[in-house]
């Protein structure tokens, strides 16, 4: 055993991929802001890098942390989470192909399928993947990849990956897992089964909200190096700038979701005894119908909360509007907390499909500021 897979997880997100400089012992990676790299003659290339849309120190530094941060041999990172998708996609299928997706996506990775790789050939179906059963139903001979969001958003929904990595390779597809929620602190897919993980790094990974970035992870090296071809091909790149904002987020990540993670149960135990609140979305309550599954393959249950309120859509969307603490808007995983409403917001690509959420539902990213500071706040908004 290497001594990085003996290192725990709080020391491999500071130090894996993060020597100090050889030149000047820089204890942080520079910011390799180039295009290009002198050659050492026709084809004799410094380290590997000779343009830096093929490769960039700063961006190989954030690629081998989050392999080493999700188990995987390969990690590769890119200039959004929709652009890591779209990779893999390209990578994976073929006209004629099939994926199975969940039915209860995230609107972006939705509008992906049915309205771009869908014109492209490729075919879908929906699944409610926290039943394995249901997910075994939908496979067909064309099946090449069943994709799984746990938790999800914005519904919370939890899927057994080990459960549904069973399934989705005996149907001879690959499982791909779209792990921002959690975060690779609190759950790791591939040690669960997943072929491939998805991140939008913009999240708990950059954890500021000052940055927009993707990755894509495999413990399968060849499958790795086609990731890798077509992300070259395909271009949609990390810039090192970005890189090194998601480098030095990354660095906090665990103390992060701890308090991520502690403030968003009591936020949901508030919202459960609330008389205006008719439903809560938590997988760390225990009436949450997949709880143990949960509790299983996470380490805690992150720091996403949704809710449904009484009078419908306009209460919801008045909620929103009330907040003070939480602000108003998209994205999630930063340290402040964001609040929002899905149907008009962040899922309205999915309105009148089979994925369409409740009209009267509101998300919350619960951040990391006083407990007792949120707690007000909803009470006030609440009304």
């Amino acid at each position: 055993m290497s001594d990085q897979q003996q290192q725990s997880f709080e020391t491999l997100a500071i130090h894996a991929g993060q020597e100090a400089d050889p030149l000047t012992g820089a204890v942080v990676p520079p910011i390799y802001q180039v295009s290009t790299y002198k050659q050492d003659g026709v084809g004799g290339l410094r380290g590997g890098y000779e343009y830096s849309r093929s490769a960039n120190p700063t961006r190989t530094a954030l690629e081998e942390n989050l392999a080493a941060l999700e188990g995987g041999v390969r990690g590769l990172a890119f200039a959004s989470g929709l652009a890591a998708e779209d990779c893999l996609l390209r990578t994976l299928l073929a006209p004629g192909d099939h994926v199975v997706i969940p039915n209860d996506a995230y609107g972006g990775t939705f509008r992906l399928f049915a309205k771009v790789v869908g014109r492209w050939g490729v075919e879908w179906s929906v699944a409610d993947t926290s039943d394995p059963a249901s997910v075994r139903d939908a496979i067909t001979d064309r099946t090449k990849a069943v994709w799984v969001e746990t938790p999800s958003n914005p519904l919370l929904g939890i899927t057994d990956i080990a459960a549904v990595a069973q399934v989705a390779h005996e149907g001879g597809a690959k499982l791909v897992v779209d792990n921002t929620f959690a975060s690779p602190y609190l759950q790791q897919p591939l040690a669960l089964g997943a072929d491939v993980v998805v991140h939008s790094t913009t999240k708990y990974m950059g954890g500021h909200s000052d940055v927009v970035g993707g990755a894509l992870i495999t413990n399968d090296a060849v499958f790795g190096d086609e990731l890798a071809y077509h992300q070259n091909a395909m271009g949609a790149v990390a810039g090192p700038f970005d890189s090194w904002l998601t480098l030095r987020g990354i660095k906090t990540l665990a103390v992060r979701m701890d308090r991520h993670s502690a403030n968003a149960e009591r936020v949901a135990d508030l919202l459960l005894s609330h008389p205006k609140v008719t439903r809560v979305y938590y997988p760390g309550l225990p009436e949450h119908p997949l709880h143990e599954v949960a509790a299983k393959q996470m380490k805690s249950f992150g720091g996403m909360v949704s809710f449904r309120v009484e009078g419908g859509e306009e209460a919801a969307v008045e909620v929103c509007n009330r907040a003070r603490l939480f602000t108003l808007g998209e994205s999630l995983g930063g340290v402040e907390s964001l609040i929002e409403h899905p149907g008009r917001m962040t899922h309205a690509s999915v309105a009148g499909s089979a994925l369409e959420v409740p009209a009267d539902l509101v998300r919350l990213s619960v951040g990391i500021e006083s407990i007792d500071d949120l707690l007000a706040d909803i009470k006030q908004a609440l009304g």
